[in-house]
């Protein structure tokens, strides 16, 4: 895991090795500060002349500021390090899960995936700017002040014998008993993000309904459950500082009682007030290391859980991946089908596609219904290689989509999915993700083919219309004309259209298909439909049931043949609402 994580630090590790060099001149100081006090005291009450004083003080000056000057240089250091590798490590994490195909991101939620960009960056962020100031820090000062503290004090420095395990040990028991809690919490973060995602995104819905306060409700639960665990690990870290406190106060009045008693019987000969004053010191040192160290441990241990599910999603190999020597053509539209078998994990006991074989040749427009669950939309994700077969092979072009380079075979399969998304932006800027390079012409062209420019016209600003975060502003058949129109751009070999149309009216619907005719007359065009009126006049129909092809043909050889089509054109042409989807 540490070594993954890493290999996000790339240009951010001289920052980080400047810190680590600032922290340890800063500790050499620290600890050599009151060595020369202990001498300065000494000096000063054996009589010494003011000469040495002032030099004495002089050094002890000069020290202090380069303790200062390692410490706020360090600090800046460690922050450019520490903002620098988050933002490596959020640019590594939203790489790779562009790389993802469906069936990785099938792995993670939104939620979680949203948690994971942000709460765990975060944490790990933090986590590093401990380990690379902090965690330098506190033991060197354990071991450095240890050291100076049997230096001065002999055989007085024992008491850290007893004190400091005590100490650990304490420490120690806090940690293992706060870690569960802590750990308990980050699965519960996405618990919290995935309520106020689906919250904010089903918005409509929930006031429809009238359903916010089982909404609030929902949320204060899962909200509640992240305060109670934070709430019992905070109260078992609390004890720390009691403890903390108890170990300084039992060190200082030993150190007093048997210093000063030292001092007394035998006259400053084995000790005196200067060393006293050290041991003093050293022991509030070594103990505030200590309580360090334990925090340390705390922090690093809580956020290892989020470090962790980072490594998940770094470590997670692409299902989907360019061959050794890509295909970066494709010669037309023809969409092969041959013996193909699909389930969307491997450990699925049943096949959503079975044995499927279709042939269409390049240009057609082909119709496809089927009943719910009916895997009219599997077959369809297929052909531009959303998911790979389990069995068989999809050809494109007379090449299987498994030999093309992955942005060839995209650029050339456009595919409007049931689910039309909008970006936020401008209605140009959303278009142009079809065709970046596409003049304000092509664009208007385009909506007039997708009988979008009507109403894109209508809005004060036009083209320049800016569009909410996923097309809020807009209806549902408007945005399912901007998405066919920014699909048209790419002129692509082979258009696919999942139910794209269910939004609009039956004229708009018939204009479209007129437009798509004309338009692209040489671009495959497979149309996924609810309504018979939408292919009637395809080229060739498929009929899908239980994931098998049961039938295909043009609309006259089915309503002649087959069952399942003619019962769908008898109930929508007598007002039925038959459910194909």
């Amino acid at each position: 895991m540490i070594k993954t994580l890493a290999k996000s630090v790339r240009e951010f590790k001289r920052p980080t090795i400047l810190t680590c060099a600032f922290m340890v001149l800063e500790v050499l100081m620290e600890v050599l500060i009151p060595f020369n006090t202990a001498k300065l005291v000494n000096m000063i009450k054996a009589g010494t002349d003011m000469g040495v004083v002032v030099k004495t003080g002089i050094v002890l000056v000069v020290m202090a500021f380069i303790s200062l000057a390692c410490g706020g240089a360090g600090g800046y250091t460690c922050a450019k390090a520490s903002a620098g590798y988050a933002k490596n490590l959020r640019r590594d994490v939203f790489k790779q899960v562009q790389a993802f195909s469906f069936e990785n991101i099938d792995k993670f939620s939104t939620a979680s995936l949203v948690t994971r960009m942000t709460t765990d960056i975060q944490n790990a962020q933090f986590a590093y700017m401990i380990a690379i100031r902090i965690a330098i820090r506190a033991p060197l000062m354990f071991l450095f002040a240890i050291i100076m503290a049997f230096i001065m004090g002999g055989w007085l420095a024992g008491t850290f014998i007893v004190v400091v395990p005590v100490l650990a040990f304490g420490m120690a028991m806090i940690a293992k008993y706060a870690m569960p809690a802590f750990r308990a919490v980050f699965k519960k973060y996405d618990k919290l993000n995935e309520s106020v995602e689906e919250n904010v995104r089903a918005s409509r819905v929930v006031k429809g309904f009238a359903r916010e306060d089982y909404e609030k409700q929902k949320f204060d639960t899962a909200s509640d459950n992240i305060c109670k665990d934070f709430t019992h690990a905070e109260r078992i870290v609390a004890l720390n500082s009691p403890l903390m406190q108890l170990c300084l106060y039992f060190n200082m009045v030993f150190i007093l009682l048997v210093g000063s008693r030292i001092i007394v019987t035998t006259g400053g000969a084995q000790i005196d007030v200067g060393q006293i004053s050290a041991m003093l010191t050293y022991g509030f040192q070594i103990l505030m290391s200590l309580n360090m160290i334990s925090m340390i441990y705390v922090i690093l241990t809580m956020t290892a859980e989020s470090m962790r599910r980072i490594c998940e999603v770094i470590e997670e190999v692409p299902a989907l991946a360019d061959p050794e020597n890509p295909v970066t053509e494709v010669r037309d539209g023809s969409v092969d089908f041959d013996g193909v078998c699909f389930k969307y994990a491997r450990k699925a006991e049943k096949n959503a596609l079975n044995k499927v074989d279709l042939h269409i040749a390049s240009g057609m427009t082909v119709g496809v219904l089927g009943g719910t669950g009916s895997s009219k939309s599997s077959l369809i994700q297929l052909i531009s290689r959303l998911y790979d077969v389990s069995e068989g092979s999809v050809k494109v072009g007379g090449v299987d989509v498994r030999d093309y380079d992955l942005e060839t075979l995209r650029s050339q399969v456009a595919v409007v999915l049931q689910k039309n998304l909008l970006f936020s932006g401008t209605i140009k800027e959303n278009l142009r993700w079809g065709n970046e390079n596409a003049t304000d012409e092509e664009l208007a062209e385009a909506c007039r083919l997708a009988q979008a420019d009507d109403f894109v016209r209508s809005f004060p600003d036009g083209y320049d219309t800016h569009i909410e975060q996923g097309g809020t502003n807009v209806s549902g058949g408007q945005k399912q004309r901007l998405c066919i129109a920014r699909a048209l751009l790419k002129k692509p070999k082979v258009l696919v259209l999942d139910d794209s149309t269910s939004a609009v009216d039956t004229r708009t619907d018939a204009l479209i298909r007129e437009g798509l005719r004309k338009y692209i007359p040489e671009t495959t065009k497979i149309i996924i439909a609810q309504r018979v009126a939408s292919v009637q006049d395809a080229d060739m129909i498929v009929i899908m049931e239980n994931g098998e092809i049961a039938a295909t043909g043009t609309h006259e050889e089915l309503l002649a043949s087959n069952g399942i089509y003619r019962e769908i054109f008898e109930q929508q042409t007598r007002g039925g609402d038959f459910d194909v989807q």
